[in-house]
C-alpha cells in the first residue's frame, strides 16, 4: 500500500477539522473585515497555534509530509480533537502499513453457536466495511433476513442507504446513518487503500447525495455501545441498547448485540418478536446461508 494513501487521508481529515472551527473556538480574536472567503480556521492560524511554520503545516495537509508525533499531538490539541478523532489521526499516521484484504471474512462455527443461544437478544457479526458475516434468528427478524440477500450486497452501511425497509425501521435514521459513516471511516484508517472499501464509497456516493456529503465531512467514531429507537412492523416501537464486542480470533470482526431492560415494554417486544420469528422461515446461520 502506498504511504501516500495514509498521508492524503490524514491531510483531508485535518482540513475538515480545520474547517469546522472558527477563531473564537480556539481563542483567537474575531476579525470581520475583510470577511473570510471560506469558513473555518486558516492554515496560518493552525500553524501559529501549533508553533510550526505555515509551509510545514501546508505540506502535512497536502499529504506531502509525515508529521512527527509531537507535532500531531499539538495539532490534535489545536483542532480540539476528541478521543476517537485522536485515535483516527494517530492510526493514519502510524508507520506500520497493513495490506488490504481481498477475501471475505468468515466466522468461527463456535461464534455462530453463541449467537444462536442468545434467544432474546438480536445479534449480528459485522466485519470490515460493515459486511454482515453472521446473525441469529432474532437478528434476522429485527433487521432483515440476511440469508436471502446476496453476499456481495450484504453490507450494513449499504443496506442503510439502499433498503427502504431499513430506513423506515430506524426512528432517527439520519442519526444512525451518520454514526454508521463515522464508524466506517474510523475503521478505514487501518486500510485506506482497500479497493473494496473505495468501490463501496464510490457506489454509495453515486447513489445517494447525503452519503456523499456526509462522507466528505470526515467524522469518525469508534464502535462501542449506544441506544437506538426502532419502529418494527410486527412489534411496534422498541428502544434498544446495543453493545459491540470484539472477536479474539479476528480483531476486524465485532459482535453487535441488542438488549432491553427486563420488564420494559421493549423487552416484552423482543420476546414477542422471538415468538413470531420461531414461526417464520428465517435464516439463522450465515455459515449455512
Amino acid at each position: 500500500m502506498s504511504r501516500d494513501l495514509h498521508l492524503n487521508e490524514l491531510g483531508e481529515f485535518l482540513k475538515a477539522r480545520r474547517a469546522a472551527l472558527g477563531p473564537a473556538d480556539v481563542g483567537l480574536p474575531v476579525v470581520t473585515e475583510p470577511p473570510r472567503r471560506v469558513a473555518g480556521l486558516r492554515r496560518e492560524e493552525v500553524a501559529l497555534l501549533a508553533s510550526i511554520s505555515t509551509e510545514y503545516y501546508a505540506r502535512i495537509e497536502q499529504g506531502r509530509l509525515q508529521a512527527s508525533t509531537p507535532v500531531l499531538t499539538d495539532l490534535a490539541r489545536v483542532l480540539r480533537l476528541d478521543a476517537d478523532q485522536r485515535t483516527y489521526l494517530f492510526e493514519l499516521a502510524a508507520k506500520n502499513e497493513l495490506p488490504p484484504h481481498t477475501t471475505r471474512q468468515r466466522v468461527d462455527p463456535q461464534l455462530q453457536f453463541l449467537l444462536d443461544d442468545l434467544g432474546t437478544s438480536p445479534a449480528v457479526v459485522v466485519g470490515r466495511r460493515t459486511d454482515v458475516l453472521a446473525w441469529n434468528q432474532l437478528g434476522a427478524a429485527l433487521f432483515a433476513d440476511f440469508g436471502r440477500i446476496p453476499e456481495a450486497r450484504r453490507v450494513y452501511i449499504r443496506m442503510l442507504f439502499t433498503d427502504p425497509a431499513l430506513r423506515d425501521l430506524y426512528v432517527d435514521w439520519e442519526e444512525v446513518a451518520l454514526l454508521g459513516i463515522a464508524q466506517l471511516r474510523m475503521e478505514s484508517a487501518r486500510y485506506p487503500g482497500d479497493p473494496q472499501l473505495i468501490a463501496l464509497v464510490d457506489e454509495l456516493s453515486t447513489l445517494d447525495s447525503q452519503f456523499r456529503r456526509w462522507w466528505t465531512e470526515h467524522h469518525v467514531a469508534a464502535r462501542t455501545l449506544g441506544t437506538k429507537r426502532l419502529r418494527h412492523p410486527v412489534v411496534g416501537e422498541l428502544t434498544l441498547g446495543w453493545s459491540a464486542l470484539g472477536c479474539a480470533g479476528d480483531p476486524d470482526q465485532h459482535i453487535i448485540a441488542w438488549t432491553a431492560a427486563p420488564g420494559s415494554p421493549s423487552y416484552d417486544g423482543l420476546r414477542l418478536l422471538a415468538s413470531w420469528a420461531a414461526d417464520q422461515d428465517l435464516t439463522s446461520s450465515s455459515i449455512l446461508a
